[in-house]
């Protein structure tokens, strides 16, 4: 009788761990930084091909750093028929322009350019009548789509470079979705999105926001569950410009003056639903300001917000709206 209570319990034992899930874990180059990739796939398919495939397609549609794609080839004044790729983020950057009055403006792209930062991030002598020009066909407000193509009232240079990476987000995302994977976590250079649980922990996920850091050295502010949501941060601490009298100011530029955002805010994080929207909005947070953010987010409770910032003092302060999970 032992004997078969001994065989049945490692019989059991042997089961369980078969049955012990495991993530299939991806990463690589991608837009210029990386992407990391955990999901659980009953079937455990590898989908890398898959994603280097849909990496390629989303930078044809909309990186500025290649010539032929169909972004480059509209900032060159050519008529091409965009595809759904680039209409997708088109209409929603003009949802969350609207939505911020023009805060978020990827036809900021030009001057954001023109400001070039040097190496030890000294703000270098720029031509105020250049910059001035510039804001000229500065406007998203002037241009829409038409029958796939792109219709414009001014030579605009259009840049999705503060949504695209989260939206690449979004295109792994819902593709693991459409082959059934309903557990996994996706990121791309720090923006992130997350459905299910990490079935290998049988925890939700977990993720980091970092702490601002000049130095360069990394460590978190926090560290919060992400489930069913996406976050993406923006982060002033590592590429910013200092004037003359030792004056901050960020590397958003502000979209009503052309030039870079004096601003105590360091880093905002939001979540959102998508990771697209939450990029576009971490972006705009950055350059709105602490109170014009807390008023924007008491009217949409859909997005949640954690800022940190230096007080008069110098000293960091941190503020979590929409209840920003702990």
């Amino acid at each position: 009788m032992n004997k078969i209570l001994l065989s049945f319990s490692l019989l059991l034992l042997v089961f369980s761990c078969q049955q012990e899930p495991k993530n299939i874990k991806l990463s690589g180059p991608v837009f210029g930084t990386s992407y990391s990739a955990q999901y659980h796939s009953e079937d455990d398919i590898n989908y890398k091909e898959q994603f280097d495939s849909l990496f390629n397609v989303v930078n044809e549609s909309m990186s500025t750093y290649m010539p032929e794609s169909t972004i480059s080839r509209l900032n060159k004044g050519e008529e091409v028929m965009v595809d759904k790729h680039f209409t997708r983020v088109f209409e929603n950057a003009k949802l969350i322009y609207r939505m911020t009055e023009g805060a978020f403006d990827p036809t900021i792209g030009a001057v954001v350019n023109a400001w070039d930062f040097g190496p030890e991030g000294k703000i270098t002598n720029v031509d105020s009548t250049a910059i001035d020009s510039l804001m000229k066909s500065v406007g998203f407000n002037r241009m829409g789509l038409k029958n796939g193509k792109l219709i414009k009232s001014s030579p605009s240079f259009l840049d999705f470079n503060a949504i695209a990476k989260g939206y690449g987000v979004d295109v792994l995302g819902e593709f693991l979705e459409a082959k059934g994977v309903t557990d996994y976590l996706v990121e791309i250079g720090g923006e992130i999105r997350a459905r299910g649980i990490n079935l290998e922990k049988q925890s939700p996920w977990k993720v980091g926001i970092d702490d601002p850091n000049f130095e360069g050295e990394q460590s978190y502010s926090k560290v919060i569950p992400l489930q069913d949501e996406a976050m993406a941060t923006s982060g002033t601490y590592r590429k910013f410009k200092v004037d003359e009298k030792g004056n901050r100011y960020a590397h958003i530029i502000d979209t009503k003056t052309g030039y870079p955002s004096k601003t105590n805010i360091l880093s905002v994080s939001v979540l959102a639903e998508d990771c697209m929207t939450a990029d576009a909005y971490a972006t705009a947070f950055q350059a709105m300001g602490i109170e014009n953010v807390t008023e924007f987010l008491y009217r949409h409770s859909e997005l949640k917000a954690f800022i940190i910032f230096e007080n008069d003092k110098n000293a960091l302060e941190t503020v979590s709206l929409n209840d920003f999970p702990d």
